[in-house]
């Protein structure tokens, strides 16, 4: 165990955010993402929720202001009429974070397009329609 590293994080799930580079990409994905015909570098955290993840990862990574948005969101597939309640949670963990992040929406399947170039895809147990999301990495400021 290491002080301030939030609990929920696997020495996996750490060592994969500090191999990240300035510009990476993570994906969250919800449970019916299809991650592992999309990736070779797949995390399983089935039986957690994206929120209490996306929380515990934004205590220790960046976001990068120097992209035009810092976060990305699956779009929802035309005719479909859900409407993804959990984007509101969503954006409240990352303004609690980063007040300065904004967010894209990525149509289906350029958000999977976007999902293979990621450095890596978290598959999770959430089960919110359209709850996943991409994180893209940015850099610490010296002093």
């Amino acid at each position: 165990m290491l002080k301030k590293i939030p609990k929920l994080l696997s020495p996996e799930l750490v060592r994969i955010l500090m191999e990240m580079g300035h510009g990476d990409e993570l994906v969250l994905a919800d449970a019916n993402y299809p991650g592992h015909s999309l990736h070779s570098k797949v995390l399983r955290y089935d039986g957690i929720g994206i929120p209490q993840l996306l929380d515990a990862i934004l205590e220790l990574l960046p976001l990068d202001h120097y992209a035009s948005h810092q976060a990305a969101f699956m779009s929802v597939v035309a005719g479909d009429p859900t409407e993804p309640v959990i984007w509101s949670t969503y954006e409240a963990i990352l303004a609690k974070h980063d007040e300065d992040a904004t967010i894209e929406y990525e149509e289906r399947f350029d958000f999977y397009n976007r999902s293979k170039q990621s450095y890596a895809i978290i598959v999770t147990g959430e089960e919110a329609l359209y709850g996943n999301v991409i994180l893209k990495k940015g850099v610490i400021k010296g002093s």
